[in-house]
């Protein structure tokens, strides 16, 4: 491959995996719903996919799962709405974080 044509052929690459895409379902949602359907002790894994949808999310070596969910702050700004999962499906814990002042 010419030189040329595999620096324009990496930038496209490169270009493409910095393209703003969609934020995924379920990741915005108002914080009034969240505060009300979850409920740590109570409320499954399951439960919160079929109330918002799959959300973004990370999974520890321990099982765990911590679940990030944004709420409309207005001017473009987002609270966060952190789920935290145990092993067996069920929440533990929730924290609530103020969106960034502008």
């Amino acid at each position: 491959m010419r030189p040329a044509l595999f620096s324009a052929w990496f930038a496209t690459l490169l270009l493409a995996g910095c393209a703003t895409t969609a934020a995924p379902p379920g990741t915005q949602v108002p914080a009034e719903r969240l505060q009300q359907t979850v409920v740590p002790g109570t409320t499954t894994r399951a439960q919160l996919l079929a109330a918002f949808g799959p959300t973004k999310g990370v999974v520890f070596d321990s099982g765990y799962e911590a679940w990030v969910y944004q709420s409309p702050a207005g001017a473009g700004r987002f609270a966060e709405f952190v789920v935290l999962i145990n092993p067996s499906g069920v929440v533990t814990k929730t924290r609530t974080r103020a969106p960034d002042r502008p």
